[in-house]
């Protein structure tokens, strides 16, 4: 196996071009790294993103939009004040990413790339409407996360491009998320179903804007375009939130393993889905 450590983003994608195949791209290694012990996963060459300034910074704009670096270390991320308070949702994702040792390698690139149905970070990034800048041979794209995996472990990406960034959107007032999930564990594990809500309120408190997204209740994580359909220009009282819990309940397509079965996802999605949106909406109310 040949290990190359790029400088830049051009000398990446010009190894990625040339090197021997298989290649594969290296940012934090807590999913590569593992799948290594078996011979039939080696590949001929590794490429090492980590050196790469371009994709380890993370910015925040006057209108609150931000730009994460793909291999940025999820820790880094986490203790990020001025994201958290813009994104305190999606930073709650990020937090779930195993423990502090591996929080310090971890990425947000490789959590999408994984392609991981069970990925924390996915359905945070799909509700606040984030979008990755993907490189390579051809120019660059911005593709929405919720377009980037394709189906489990499997991607969009085409042969010799990376991604080089997630792209977050403005933050408008009277907006905030929550993540949530359950897992048999408290820690270390794979959630059982995940949800993640971003709420915008209008100024007489009915909303303006509302994107839910499921993770492990489906093949690939997914926004519930329905919740938006019936609860923009509404009123917040307890009809809205049961058919908010009903909606989420009836859009999971989960399927029985040894963490839970496919019925008790759903319920557990739409309990979730509840906590979530009240959660949102204390944020807002107390901003």
């Amino acid at each position: 196996m040949e290990y190359r450590q790029p400088l830049t983003l051009a000398e990446a994608l010009k190894l990625l071009q040339d090197a021997v195949a298989p290649v594969r791209l290296f940012a934090g290694g807590t999913d590569l790294v593992p799948t290594l012990r078996e011979i039939s996963s080696q590949p001929a060459t590794l490429i090492d993103l980590k050196q790469i300034a371009e994709l380890s910074e993370l910015s925040i704009a006057a209108d609150g939009s931000a730009v994460i670096g793909a291999a940025l270390p999820a820790r880094q991320i986490v203790a990020h004040q001025p994201l958290q308070c813009l994104w305190p949702g999606l930073v709650e994702s990020v937090a779930s990413l195993g423990s502090r040792q591996i929080q310090s390698r971890a990425t947000l690139g490789g959590n999408i790339c994984h392609g991981s149905p069970a990925a924390d970070t996915v359905p945070a990034l799909i509700a606040a409407g984030a979008r990755c800048r993907i490189c390579g041979p051809l120019g660059e794209r911005m593709v929405l996360v919720n377009e980037v995996i394709t189906s489990p472990g499997k991607t969009c990406l085409r042969a010799g491009e990376i991604v080089v960034s997630i792209h977050l959107p403005p933050r408008p007032a009277r907006s905030a998320d929550a993540y949530l999930r359950m897992t048999s564990r408290k820690l270390m594990d794979v959630a059982i179903a995940g949800v993640a809500v971003n709420l915008m309120l209008s100024e007489d408190d009915t909303v303006q804007r509302c994107s839910v997204a499921l993770g492990s209740v489906a093949p690939v994580a997914f926004a519930v375009p329905e919740v938006a359909e019936f609860m923009t220009g509404s009123a917040i009282d307890d009809a809205l939130i049961a058919r908010l819990q009903r909606v989420i309940r009836h859009a999971c397509r989960p399927i029985d393993d040894l963490r839970g079965t496919a019925e008790y996802r759903v319920q557990v999605a739409g309990v979730l889905a509840v906590r979530a949106f009240r959660q949102a909406l204390q944020r807002i109310q107390e901003r």
